[in-house]
């Protein structure tokens, strides 16, 4: 497949420390009109693991804020992969006769940043990391028939992220049996946690997609309502009311999950939060003020890097040559490891439990970067 890319000029990176980004590649090739940008963040413990957005609005900030958090995500589940991150812009229900040639382009665009090996994210899923492997050969996620282990299929962000919540529900001495849950963003993280979550005894009142919310208090059907999402949006849903997505965020519940795009939580809105644990299922799903302020109303916030881990943890299993099996006892175990820790730690000091997690992830890439060439 021959390209036609160009880098693009861009106004001088504003976000750049003493851990990276190592390297920002702005790519456009004008037989598919692809338009990507790929953020490796830091590669002092290995090679960078990090997703493939695609929406039709994401920006080289957004890029960059989600390579950080994987560069963590990684440190902190003691993996030995560094954090990159790449986004498309595009409509991610595209066509697949439209969606592959683009995927396929973008592959090629990536095919000499070895020190990148892309995963699916939102937007992307196991077909779309079958054809990046089958450009270039370097590809997480891949769908089992290829001999991978499909992350978002088999639920294994959902699942770490459940683990992490038993742990949290457990350091505040809440019960899950009958504790109500609101998901918003019911995709690949947001069923998967539900169901996870329903085996423990939870129940889910409310959730979101991008066409409403739905909403029932006794409590709402989760495998009923994943059918419905999936020919379309659970709006459709024949149980419960439907209110606007964003009401969503006031829903009175025990567990509230963002589980969507970055942001959903900000300083306007963040006191409408009625909820005991916020388990960030989504990556940077809040803002600084919006923790902050929710760690002085008491709730207690699980932070991405931590909580959402476990996709990550199976693509680095998978990257390993690793089994199913073996991805998610590592998840439960690094998981639970890490919010048991964090949580102690933060207890003890008063700080919040993202400041906590930080520090100590950031101590492994710091102790890397001492040994080994910075690239």
């Amino acid at each position: 497949m021959t390209t036609d890319t160009d880098t693009e000029t861009h106004e001088p990176f504003r976000f750049t420390d003493d851990l990276g980004p190592a390297k920002i590649v702005h790519v456009t090739e004008r037989s598919t009109g692809l338009r990507a940008t790929i953020v490796i963040d830091n590669v002092a413990i290995g090679n960078a693991i990090g997703g493939v957005r695609m929406a039709p609005d994401v920006t080289t900030e957004e890029c960059f804020r989600l390579a950080r958090a994987m560069t963590l995500k990684n440190a902190a589940a003691g993996l030995h992969h560094g954090g990159g991150k790449a986004v498309i812009v595009g409509d991610p229900t595209m066509p697949l006769a439209d969606k592959e040639p683009l995927i396929r382009a973008f592959a090629n665009a990536i095919a000499d940043l070895t020190e990148y090996v892309p995963g699916p994210d939102m937007g992307t899923n196991e077909t779309c990391m079958a054809w990046i492997h089958d450009q270039i050969g370097r590809a997480i996620g891949l769908p089992s028939a290829l001999g991978g282990i499909p992350l978002d299929e088999i639920g294994a962000t959902g699942y770490g992220l459940a683990a992490s919540i038993d742990v949290a529900a457990a350091h505040i001495g809440m019960s899950l049996a009958g504790a109500r849950v609101a998901v918003q963003g019911f995709g690949a993280v947001g069923r998967h946690v539900s169901r996870f979550l329903a085996q423990r005894g939870c129940i889910l009142v409310a959730a979101a997609d991008s066409g409403g919310c739905v909403v029932d208090p006794h409590g709402l059907d989760v495998e009923r309502l994943a059918e419905t999402g999936s020919v379309g949006s659970i709006v459709a849903h024949p149980a419960g009311e439907v209110i606007d997505r964003d009401a969503i965020v006031g829903v009175e519940c025990d567990i509230w999950i963002p589980a969507a795009r970055p942001n959903v939580l900000r300083a306007d809105n963040v006191d409408t939060v009625r909820a005991r644990i916020v388990a960030q299922g989504a990556n940077i799903p809040a803002t600084p003020e919006a923790e902050a302020r929710l760690h002085e109303r008491g709730v207690l916030v699980l932070p991405d890097f931590i909580a959402n881990a476990g996709g990550v943890i199976c693509g680095a299993v998978e990257y390993a040559g690793g089994t199913k099996d073996e991805a998610f006892r590592m998840i439960d175990d690094q998981i639970r490891t890490n919010t048991a820790t964090m949580l102690e730690q933060a207890s003890a000091s008063g700080d919040l439990p993202r400041a906590v997690a930080l520090a100590s992830a950031r101590r492994r890439v710091e102790a890397a970067m001492a040994t080994h060439r910075f690239r």
